[in-house]
């Protein structure tokens, strides 16, 4: 899950970023409207981690996926049950979540046509990686009368299910066993397991099967990255602009994660600023600027006039697709929105990455009291495990730098920035399996709107952390225990969020399923599915 939208592959490529061009508008109604551009250095570095993998050299993948992020905070509203009251108890990990799925495995329905390759195609393609490891004598043998003599050969699914324990039909442990395989680069076995795969999942399923479907993607893609595999892409069709938007919005009105961090940072900024008339915010992935909406209005309607309001939107060009166009849509649309409100406002367009963002990009000016926004974007800057340059505490020794009023950071509650590639894939199940139910409980199975969504929205998340490795792996998240330390680290230390952020919440998730759950620890605050923490809002100062 993450706040930004993209037409892009999976990021397993080396391509570098695009810049913005001609995103200058001018100046409109009183004259407190600008929309400015910085323009940052653009380069792209590739690097290996040097995480176990089939074979060896990296191919492009071409299949298109795209993240969370709303237009606007109207349109479709799921009808729930109230918030329940349960709790769930936050640690510095990930919980692991202790229940099994509550959804029935109809394993009879469609398989996936749209975006999982077809399995006969699958099996030549893999047994052609294992020619190409183990050497064709090897393929012969396994053809040959001689090869029933050998105990290592497990010719039918019984066999392989009766030495691994996998009762028939257990798809969670089918996905689990294939993710192992393919990190013990056990060809013969992920050949098996990937068939088996394939017959028990569909993105028309239940929650486990559609996250399978694109797990079996991931894991395809990781395959295809290496050896002679001539497998080249996940055919799927790409969405128009508008779809796209409207696949997000939807995402963005049926789970309250995004609703839950951009409310919870809004509470904290306007805490933070009040009686201050001079504001600047500086949001490190703007995205559509939907978080700012909502704001405007709320400081237009300060008692004793609304203060005088810049904001510097930072975003590189994967969210340029759904929004149609450059950061100058966004600059437009808040400011019409701050001009009906009667706010003085003024925009700053950085067209970049978070990791090419230094201080002269940031227009600072004297008597502006500044507050810093990172909303589901510091998991997407790379840090030391993927350069030397670590840009991940660079960007926050900077912040720091600033004397900000308040920083709100919002997170994914996962770990799997730095873990090897099977227990990163074990956590991303348990994530996006906590993820799927609750999108199940909000939308029909058979609903193409939410297909559309998940495969869109969610699955190019998923892809990316089960394929791609090094600075090709974009999606590196850490628990709230590691984001603490980095802050600590970099000199800042808890603003506590308010009861009446806390409260706000709370009256939130009365709209949604009752197995959502809000617990507030130390001032920051946990949302959850069940037994799993899925989303952490802290502040910091």
């Amino acid at each position: 899950m993450s706040a930004r939208a993209s037409n892009h592959a999976y990021i397993c490529s080396d391509d570098s970023q695009i810049p913005y061009y001609n995103n200058s508008v001018p100046s409109g109604g009183n004259g407190r409207f600008y929309i400015t551009q910085n323009h940052p250095d653009v380069h792209c570095a590739s690097s290996d981690d040097g995480s176990q993998k089939i074979g060896s050299g990296l191919q492009t993948f071409e299949a298109q996926y795209c993240t969370l992020e709303s237009s606007s905070a109207n349109g479709v509203h799921p009808a729930h049950s109230s918030a329940s009251s349960h709790s769930i108890s936050p640690i510095s990990g990930s919980p692991l979540s202790h229940h099994d799925s509550h959804s029935d495995h109809t394993y009879n329905s469609p398989p996936s046509a749209s975006c999982v390759t077809e399995i006969a195609d699958l099996q030549v393609k893999l047994r052609e990686l294992e020619n190409a490891i183990l050497g064709p004598e090897l393929d012969i043998a396994y053809d040959s009368p001689e090869s029933s003599l050998q105990p290592n050969v497990m010719a039918t699914p019984e066999n392989w299910r009766q030495l691994l324990g996998i009762n028939t039909g257990d798809l969670k442990q089918v996905i689990i066993a294939c993710g192992k395989a393919v990190a013990e680069n056990d060809v013969r076995l992920t050949e098996l397991l990937i068939s088996e795969l394939g017959q028990l999942v569909s993105v028309s399923g239940d929650p486990l099967q559609r996250l399978g479907a694109y797990m079996l993607e991931g894991l395809v893609a990781r395959l295809s990255s290496s050896g002679s595999m001539l497998y080249k892409s996940l055919k799927c069709k790409e969405p128009t602009s508008s779809e796209l938007m409207s696949y997000m919005h939807l995402l963005y009105e049926i789970c309250p994660f995004f609703k839950f961090g951009y409310m919870s940072a809004n509470g904290a900024i306007a805490e933070a600023i009040k009686g201050e008339n001079f504001v600047h915010i500086i949001d490190f992935q703007i995205a559509q600027g939907s978080q700012w909406m909502t704001l405007i209005q709320a400081l237009a309607a300060r008692p004793g006039g609304p203060p005088c309001l810049r904001i510097t939107g930072i975003d590189d060009s994967n969210s340029a697709y759904a929004r149609g166009g450059g950061l100058d849509i966004v600059g437009r649309r808040l400011f019409n929105i701050a001009q009906s409100c009667g706010l003085p406002f003024e925009f700053n367009a950085v067209p970049a990455a978070s990791h090419e963002v230094y201080l002269e990009h940031l227009d600072i000016r004297h008597g502006e009291v500044i507050v810093v926004n990172f909303a589901y974007q510091l998991h997407h800057t790379p840090d030391e495990s993927v350069s030397t340059e670590n840009h991940r505490d660079r960007i926050l020794r900077m912040v720091k730098s600033l004397s900000p009023r308040v920083v709100t950071l919002v997170e994914q509650e996962s770990n799997t920035n730095t873990r090897p590639f099977f227990p990163r894939y074990l956590e991303t199940l348990d994530y996006y399996q906590a993820m799927f139910e609750s999108i199940d409980v909000a939308l029909p199975r058979d609903d193409k709107r939410r297909m559309n969504a998940e495969q869109h929205c969610v699955a190019r998340d998923i892809v990316n952390l089960i394929a791609c490795e090094g600075a090709e792996r974009v999606e590196r998240h850490e628990v709230f225990g590691k984001w603490k330390a980095r802050f600590t680290m970099a000199g800042f230390r808890p603003y506590p969020l308010s009861s009446v952020v806390n409260n706000t919440i709370k009256t939130l998730l009365d709209s949604y399923n009752s197995f959502y759950r809000l617990v507030e620890q130390d001032g920051v605050l946990y949302l959850g599915w069940k037994n799993r923490v899925l989303v952490v809002s802290s502040a910091w100062c």
